[in-house]
This record gives C-alpha cells, structure tokens and sequence, in this order.
C-alpha cells in the first residue's frame, strides 16, 4: 500500500529576479518537514498539472518560510512562468520531500559541487551546518557559464565572512561577460561579491578534479543531469570512491 501522498500550501510573498532567466521565490505558508539537502515538487497556479522538481534553499523553518532558485530550462514550460510570471499571493501547493543527500556533521571534510541553482540545496545545508559546535570544513565549488551567471555571489561572500570552516571557489566556463546587457542584473547589481582575480575558468568537471581525489572525503554534487553526469564521471575516473559520492538521481 502507498501511503497517502501530502502537499502542504505555501503563499509566494516575494518575487525576487535576479536575471533574465533566474528568479529567487520566497513564500510563506505550512510547516514542510523536509530536510536540507531535499528536494519537493511544486504546483504553480500558471501551469498546477505540471509538476516542477525544487530544492528549497533555506533549511527547515518552524514558521512556515520557504525560498527556491528558479532558472527557466530551455523549451521548460513551468520554469519559464515561475520567473516571468509569479506574483506576491500566488499559491504553491508543495509535494512530499524526496532525495537522501546530507552531511554528516560529524563525518570528514566535505565537498559540495554546485552547477547554476544546483547551489539551493548546498545553501540550506551550510545554514544548518551554521548552527552546529564543531562542523566539518566545507569547500564549496560553485558553478556557471560566466561571471554573470554566478546569481548568488554576493550572499556567498557574506556567508564566507561568517563561515570560518566554509571556503568557496567559484567557476566559469568563461571569464568574459556576453556582450549583450541583462537589465536584471544591472538592477541588482552590487559591489559585493567575487573578484575577477577570485574566478577559475574551466567546467566544473574538470576544475574539481583538477584537485585530485577525495578519498576521505563527503562528496555532493547538484545541478543540471547533464552536468552530475559528468561531473560523477570525472570524480570516479580521477578515483574518488562512489561511495564517497551523493547526488539526487534524475
């Protein structure tokens, strides 16, 4: 027998885009007991028949507070609406809690491996980490097409000044900005953030394992399929051991 399936209901309270293609979501709504590192599918009023697969970026909240990262998928029908289209009363009727990736708090150092908004998860594990006595050290690897891209380099800085055991290298395909303008990223453009001299350029495959292999390590990986695949590709064929490695199945 399955056991019934819940969905919780949850208000948007903030539409926040950040870039042509990328919108943070925060609502406010029923308590959702998932754990960070999880991942719901959500029903948005634009689309409700067609389900979208979100990790909420903010750990577990008492209060009822979600947040998501939203880039619109090429030729995705959901995603494009919840950047373009999502309003301050919106409801999201959000499904029961999936996915396994964790970290022991009390386990070796971790690596966590993040494409595009791959990062949501990763960001709700360090808050949590945040409020442990003795976490183990985090080097989070967080990448994107190009230093544009990188949507959440501001709050990542914020957490480094923070976060003694957290160190961030941040990756991009390229170093170079395309040439044409974003208007929501001139809106919200701020001085804090990563310097050019900070960037490594490379995929995130290559760069990650560029590093050798963790052996005694925790090893996260989220984002697109196609960059997990790769990415768990490299990790093994540089030797580190599958069992070291978590990643949401797609």
């Amino acid at each position: 027998m399955h056991a019934t399936q819940t969905t919780w209901t949850s208000t948007v309270v903030e539409h926040h885009r950040l870039r042509r293609d990328l919108a943070v979501i925060r609502l406010v709504g029923e308590y959702v007991p998932f754990r960070s590192g999880q991942y719901v599918d959500v029903s948005v009023p634009q689309n409700p028949r067609l389900l979208r697969r979100l990790s909420p970026a903010l750990p577990p909240s008492l209060d009822g507070k979600l947040e998501f990262h939203v880039r619109t998928v090429p030729g995705g029908w959901v995603s494009g609406d919840i950047v373009s289209d999502t309003e301050p009363g919106d409801q999201w009727q959000i499904l029961e809690p999936r996915g396994t990736m964790s970290v022991d708090e009390d386990g070796p150092d971790v690596i966590m491996i993040a494409g595009g908004t791959g990062l949501a998860p990763f960001r709700s594990i360090l808050l949590d980490l945040a409020r442990k006595p003795n976490p183990p050290r985090v080097f989070l690897f967080v990448g994107d097409r190009t230093p544009r891209d990188l949507y959440a380099s501001d709050m990542l800085y914020l957490l480094l000044q923070n976060l003694p055991w957290l160190t961030v290298v941040p990756v991009v395909e390229s170093i170079t900005n395309p040439d044409w303008a974003d208007e929501w990223h001139e809106r919200t453009r701020v001085d804090v953030g990563f310097s050019d001299d900070d960037l490594i350029e490379g995929t995130l495959p290559d760069v990650v394992t560029s590093y050798g292999a963790f052996t005694d390590h925790q090893v996260l990986v989220c984002g697109s399929a196609a960059m997990v695949r790769a990415t768990l590709d490299r990790l093994r064929d540089t030797g580190t051991p599958a069992e070291n490695i978590q990643y949401d199945p797609y």
